[in-house]
């Protein structure tokens, strides 16, 4: 039915690869892609898919803004359907249909088999380890896992996505080695919680067995870990860390507050002394590791005194990449149910204006530290005469970049035949959030 589709993805890194099996689908079904962000009138568009976001308050209003937006599309005639899909529609679709009749289908996060169906295609099962980019393609996301059996008080994945369900060791395997044979160098690991995988497989966690098959991978150079969970952090993957050279030493860990109240209201399974300990653990097992961290400030609980723990702790462990929320409450979550939101906005903002510019002069110190070194990269584009590359101490869309001039490679060298490969690079200059660097040649 559809002569031509643009497919939008909203949220995370998990719904992108959720996308990128449906567009493998499509393209393998004869149907013309549209790349996102494309001119929907000058590319022709047939049919607009969005995969939502369902997580918090800001998200789920740029869903339905983007909802919005296709179907005024639709309206004026640019376009002859909208789909939506994913968590959003997974958790409102009743809501959704009655307020925005417009749309002509609504489908669950899971229901990708039924979006194909819609567009009068049939799933095949045999391309169900088979992606279809939407990254550079020298690097790509690779879902372990689905849901979450965690019971964090201000979480709704668990309502969206269900209980944690991992992925067969095989299956990812086979994927990861399809992405390699399309070029992929860069594999970065991703879930709603990475360091439970394989429990309800295989009755133990196996994250660190998994990270070892994929530095195995023929053709993947780096291998990146994000999403992990501090209680009952599986040490083995530490020894990968430390030993493997595929494996970066950058750890993506969410402890969202190191307050034992606040923590206990959080229902994070976890205690202040407890997130101190692991934290110099990470930098004794594994020299020179960079830790990314996120915090939920105005949390019920929180008050001036936790606030200022959470400071100090910051202070203290100089994590290299930090992210901050403020506390949104989520209907249905244990939360919304139990914990009065009392921490007002105003509060909520301005403790968060103090964390990030606590952040930044920690991150400043990071970078500084860093010029003058010499640093291997992987160049991920080119623009305006300046390369944009990335170290193992930078994942993509979420940390800093290191601009590199073109004006340090030899006259007439062709800059996209850097893009995608690694190169060796002088880092010269750096602020709170990029690095300035020259080509070594």
């Amino acid at each position: 039915m559809a002569e031509k589709i643009q497919l939008i993805t909203l949220g995370c890194s998990k719904n992108r690869v959720d996308s990128e099996h449906l567009l493998k689908q499509i393209f393998e079904s004869d149907i013309e892609i549209s790349p996102e962000g494309e001119d929907l009138v000058k590319a022709g568009v047939d049919t607009l898919i969005i995969n939502t976001c369902g997580f918090i308050k800001d998200a789920k209003e740029e869903s339905v803004e983007a909802i919005l937006e296709a179907v005024e599309a639709k309206r004026k005639g640019l376009i002859k359907r909208v789909l939506v899909f994913g968590c959003l529609s997974q958790r409102y679709r009743d809501e959704l249909k009655e307020e925005i009749p417009e749309v002509d289908a609504f489908f669950g996060a899971f229901e990708i088999k039924s979006v194909m169906e819609s567009l009068g295609k049939r799933w095949r099962s045999s391309l169900q380890n088979r992606r279809f980019l939407t990254t550079p393609s020298h690097y790509g996301y690779l879902k372990i896992s689905e849901g979450c059996d965690r019971v964090c008080s201000y979480c709704s994945i668990p309502l969206i996505r269900g209980p944690h369900t991992s992925i067969p060791l095989e299956d990812l395997a086979d994927e990861a080695s399809y992405l390699a044979q399309t070029g992929v160098k860069e594999l970065i690991v991703v879930a709603q919680d990475t360091t439970y995988y394989g429990v309800d497989l295989y009755k133990e966690r196996r994250l660190a067995n998994l990270l070892e098959t994929l530095c195995a991978t023929e053709g993947i150079e780096w291998v990146r870990l994000l999403y992990s969970y501090p209680a009952a952090f599986p040490e083995s993957v530490l020894d990968v860390m430390a030993t493997n050279p595929k494996m970066c030493k950058y750890l993506d860990i969410p402890l969202q507050h190191v307050n034992d109240k606040v923590l206990a209201n959080m229902r994070r399974s976890v205690d202040g002394k407890t997130t101190r300990a692991l934290i110099q653990k990470f930098r004794e097992r594994v020299p020179g590791i960079v830790l990314r961290t996120t915090m939920i400030v105005g949390h019920p609980g929180e008050s001036n005194t936790a606030f200022r723990e959470l400071t100090d702790f910051i202070s203290e462990a100089k994590f290299e990449r930090l992210g901050a929320f403020t506390y949104s409450q989520e209907e249905g979550t244990w939360g919304a149910q139990n914990l009065k939101d009392s921490v007002s906005e105003r509060i909520k903002n301005e403790r968060y204006e103090t964390l990030m510019e606590l952040q930044s002069g920690i991150s400043l110190d990071f970078n500084l530290s860093r010029v003058g070194k010499n640093e291997r990269v992987l160049v991920d584009s080119f623009k305006d005469g300046i390369f944009i590359a990335r170290s193992m101490s930078e994942s993509p869309e979420v940390d800093g970049e290191i601009l590199i001039g073109s004006d340090s490679l030899p006259q007439g060298f062709d800059p996209n035949k850097i893009i995608g490969t690694f190169v060796d690079v002088h880092i010269d200059n750096a602020d709170d959030y990029d690095l300035i660097a020259k080509f070594i040649v």
